[in-house]
């Protein structure tokens, strides 16, 4: 089985449909959407749409939750809670109930477990970031007892891909943007983010898993990122983008 990892789509139709395309010529089984669907950009109920015609098996993040109600916004950074009241207004009660209705965990065989932000602890796993060691551990702690059996745990909610390799205990960070994955290690990953980048590179990213060869690949899809842009500004959103970009944006659009 051949599975596209995609993650923190946040409402930017313009790189969903890039990443959709691109994955069209991967020969995929299945697209896996790790979360968080919605927040930040301009376009929440197109994506959920496209999500759910795409046939995405799809776990829920922290905005899509706090966007349903199902957790507050306290510990939300400004930006990001403001984007959550207003995608409330933006999605019909179909889109809402399809929120409302993501697992938080998904087992695909025994084989990968997906999550949003961690596999600890039993609650709030969704809001967990595995940005530091300490943390990364105990999901891999975790994941060895994981019932289902598993090697694999992917996860987003970082927004930076990653690729983390455990044999003896302690996770080791992979470089490559291609990985054999070992039949005696446990594995953390980490596609990245579709729609939300945090990085000066703009682009989309997701991985390509083959379960059968054991072999993970990183991808990253170019796409117009000023159709976002304006569609954030026209939803009087608070754009995440950093002055580099909305400097060349300037050269496209009147900022």
């Amino acid at each position: 089985m051949r599975l596209a990892l995609i993650s923190d789509v946040h409402a930017n139709l313009a790189a969903l449909d890039a990443t959709i395309l691109d994955i069209a010529g991967q020969s995929v089984d299945c697209i896996v959407c790790l979360g968080d669907v919605v927040g930040y950009n301009g376009q929440p109920a197109e994506c959920v749409r496209r999500i759910r015609e795409a046939g995405a098996i799809c776990v829920a993040g922290n905005h899509d939750l706090a966007v349903c109600g199902l957790i507050g916004t306290k510990d939300f950074p400004p930006a990001a809670a403001s984007s959550v009241a207003w995608t409330r207004t933006q999605l019909a009660e179909d889109d809402l109930n399809f929120l409302r209705g993501l697992p938080r965990t998904i087992d695909i065989g025994d084989e990968l477990v997906a999550v949003h932000g961690a596999l600890h602890p039993e609650r709030n796993r969704e809001s967990v970031r595995l940005d530091n060691d300490w943390r990364r551990l105990l999901t891999f702690q975790a994941l060895v007892k994981h019932p289902s059996g598993a090697s694999i745990c992917a996860y987003g909610h970082t927004h930076h891909a990653r690729i983390y390799e455990s044999r003896s205990g302690f996770p080791a960070k992979l470089t490559e943007t291609e990985v054999r994955l070992r039949e005696d290690a446990y594995y953390l990953i980490n596609p990245g983010t579709v729609g939300e980048p945090r990085t000066d590179d703009r682009r989309a990213s997701y991985m390509v898993l083959d379960l059968a060869r054991r072999i993970l690949t990183l991808r990253h899809v170019e796409y117009e990122a000023g159709i976002p842009f304006i569609a954030a500004r026209e939803a009087n959103l608070a754009p995440r983008f950093g002055a580099s970009l909305k400097q060349k944006l300037r050269s496209i659009i009147k900022v």
